[in-house]
């Protein structure tokens, strides 16, 4: 039986989206989500980065796919696809707990 090296394979994928052309990215380059807008049933409907730029929901999804945002995660639930804070315990950094703008 073949031996899998699983740590290993955890790593790598673990750093996908942060090694770009063989080299690694800077963290500094991705944007990083600060505000959201929601509609009036409370859902998320835009994101404002770091940088100022404000994102309509497709846009960011499309760039968190990339790995061009950091701090969220892209999940397929409800048929089709959704973007979440990443899971680090920190309530206060959580999209729904973000300042609206």
């Amino acid at each position: 039986m073949e031996q899998k090296d699983f740590e290993k394979i955890y790593h790598d994928y673990v750093n996908q989206n942060s090694i770009s052309n063989g080299e690694h990215e800077q963290q500094s380059e991705k944007e990083e989500i600060v505000a959201v807008r929601k509609n009036e049933d409370g859902d998320i409907i835009a994101f404002k980065t770091k940088s100022g730029r404000e994102l309509d929901y497709v846009t960011a999804l499309e760039e968190a796919k990339t790995g061009k945002i950091s701090h969220i995660d892209v999940f397929h639930k409800y048929g089709r696809d959704i973007i979440r804070s990443e899971p680090d315990g920190i309530e206060e950094n959580n999209l729904d707990n973000l300042p609206l703008f």
